[in-house]
């Protein structure tokens, strides 16, 4: 494994008609036993709204109907790996979906709708920021950006620090969840090292999108690497490691173009699926701003990786970049007209992704 992979995860938020929250009990977590329904992204799930689903159905034993990416939240902790954790809002579980619910033996024992209080003092404190989050963000804000929990980017704009709750763990939740049977808590499947050890990983690239003020797109074009030599948006892979995206995309333009460039917004999240024989990758595009004349003749590429770099028409764009690229550009121009407390689009090989669950 190196520096560079993370994992990735999915879960959903069902509220019901009363604004609660749906969370579960977990039968191995004694220190932590409340969480979320969903999961680790495998190899095998197209994106992170098939992890989602997947997940519910493992776990509840229903199909959820997923709507929008509530957040991306990029979590950090010392002893693991980072994790890009997705998590989902989805339509309330009807009356034959909760009548259907079948809890997966060996991970959950109970689960339950928490009013907003109740929930986040119920919950770990990275989830308890999470969900709080997405709880009190609009939904018009959705996908918030987060980093541990944290609102950055356009969420800080909805989201003024507040105290968080004191963590109360199960505790929380007496006489609302039935009695766990007096019996010791199982062994979890495996300990926490092995389990990260045996999970699948991605990659995240972190680019900027720099218009001048004609509004042409500022491309760079790659030295040639397996017989390709692409155009494309300023950027490169996330040394995760030891930095978030937006400081990889802030070394990545100094890197390549010779510019100290703080990233705006959020413009876009496209989940990108690689050749068969390698690893997806997660790209997440910032706003790079205007840049002027003097910014444009400040240009030093970084020789060792950038043939060239040109100013492109959107129009112009389109035909020399990849026809994901291209979507994933048409979109992130999209959400850049928009007023600055918009969120980012949710996107799978440029393509918009939010919709229904995938069957």
């Amino acid at each position: 494994m190196s520096g560079r992979e993370i994992m990735a995860a999915a879960g959903v938020l069902f509220p019901d008609a009363d604004g609660r929250v749906l969370v579960v009990r977990t039968s191995y977590r004694a220190k932590h036993p409340i969480a979320v329904p969903g999961g680790g992204w495998d190899a095998a799930d197209p994106s992170p709204r098939h992890t989602a689903v997947r997940e519910i159905r493992e776990e509840l034993g229903v199909t959820p109907v997923l709507r929008e990416l509530a957040c991306l939240d990029w979590s950090r902790d010392h002893d693991r790996p980072p994790i890009a954790a997705f998590l989902y809002w989805a339509e309330p579980l009807t009356a034959e979906q909760r009548a259907a619910v079948r809890l997966e033996a060996a991970e959950l024992d109970a689960i339950v709708h928490l009013p907003p209080e109740l929930l986040l003092s119920a919950v770990p404190p990275l989830l308890s920021r999470r969900m709080g989050a997405c709880l009190r963000a609009p939904r018009s804000a959705a996908p918030l950006e987060l980093a541990d929990g944290l609102p950055v980017g356009h969420s800080a704009l909805h989201l003024p620090p507040r105290p968080a709750p004191a963590y109360l763990g199960a505790a929380a939740l007496a006489g609302l969840l039935p009695p766990a049977g007096g019996r010791a808590a199982p062994p979890p499947p495996m300990d926490k090292q092995t389990y990260y050890a045996s999970r699948p990983r991605i990659r995240v690239k972190a680019r900027m999108l720099f218009t001048d003020p004609d509004g042409r797109v500022l491309l760079v074009r790659l030295k040639p690497w397996r017989g390709e030599s692409p155009w494309v948006l300023p950027g490169g892979s996330v040394e995760a490691d030891r930095e978030l995206p937006r400081e990889g995309a802030r070394r990545e333009a100094l890197e390549e173009l010779g510019w100290r460039r703080e990233p705006g917004r959020l413009l876009g999240i496209d989940w990108v699926a690689a050749r068969p024989d390698e690893q997806p990758y997660l790209t997440l595009v910032y706003d790079g701003g205007t840049a002027g004349p003097d910014l444009l003749a400040a240009v030093r590429v970084q020789e060792e990786e950038i043939a060239e770099w040109r100013l492109f028409a959107p129009q112009d764009a389109a035909p020399v970049l990849t026809p994901s690229s291209a979507r994933r550009l048409a979109a992130c121009l999209a959400v850049r007209a928009l007023p600055p407390t918009a969120g980012p689009a949710e996107l799978v090989n440029g393509a918009p992704a939010a919709g229904p669950a995938p069957a």
